[in-house]
C-alpha cells in the first residue's frame, strides 16, 4: 500500500470502528482523558473518523462547551487516526504523537452531544495532518481544528 492518498481517496466515510479494534483500545483508554470526557469512537480509519462526546461535564463555568474540551475531542479522533495511518505505514505496534494543534472556535453549545468529523489533508511516512469540525446536535459548525502527528516506527 502506498503511503499518499488522491483526494478521492481521502473523501470516503471511514467505516464503524470495529468490534476488534475497540476491544484492543479499551484497556489503553481506562483512567485518561478520553475516559474522563466520555469521548466514544464511532467510525475510524488511516483517512479519519468521527467520535463525540457529551456537553454535560465538559462545560466551563459559564455553563457552555469547554474549548479545550472541545480541542481533546478533535485531537482524540485525529490522533486515532493517525495510529492507524502509523501502522499502515510502519507495522504493528507503531504510533503516532500529536505535533500541533490549532483551533477556531465559530460558536459553542449548552447541551447534548458533539461530534468531530476528522479528514486526512496528508498522509505521509513520517507525518499526518487533518481536519476536524466540531457539530452540535443540529449540525451548526462549532470549532473548526487542525492536528498535525508525527508517526512514529515500533521501537
Amino acid at each position: 500500500m502506498t503511503a499518499r492518498r488522491t483526494a478521492s481517496e481521502t473523501a470516503a466515510v471511514p467505516p464503524p470502528i470495529s468490534e476488534e479494534l475497540r476491544a484492543h483500545f479499551a484497556p489503553l483508554l481506562r483512567g485518561t482523558l478520553m475516559e474522563r470526557c466520555g469521548i466514544e469512537l464511532l467510525t475510524l480509519d488511516a483517512r479519519g473518523g468521527t467520535a463525540s462526546m457529551p456537553v454535560e461535564g465538559n462545560v466551563q463555568p459559564a455553563g457552555l462547551l469547554h474549548g479545550g474540551a472541545t480541542i481533546a475531542l478533535a485531537e482524540t479522533i485525529a490522533s486515532f487516526a493517525a495510529i492507524v495511518q502509523a501502522r499502515e505505514v510502519h507495522g504493528e505496534g507503531a504510533q503516532a504523537v500529536g505535533t500541533s494543534v490549532s483551533a477556531l472556535h465559530h460558536r459553542s453549545a449548552r447541551e447534548g452531544s458533539v461530534t468531530a468529523t476528522c479528514s486526512a489533508r496528508h498522509l505521509g511516512r513520517q507525518m499526518a495532518s487533518y481536519l476536524v469540525d466540531v457539530h452540535d446536535e443540529a449540525g451548526t459548525l462549532l470549532s473548526t481544528v487542525t492536528v498535525a502527528t508525527q508517526l512514529l516506527p515500533p521501537r
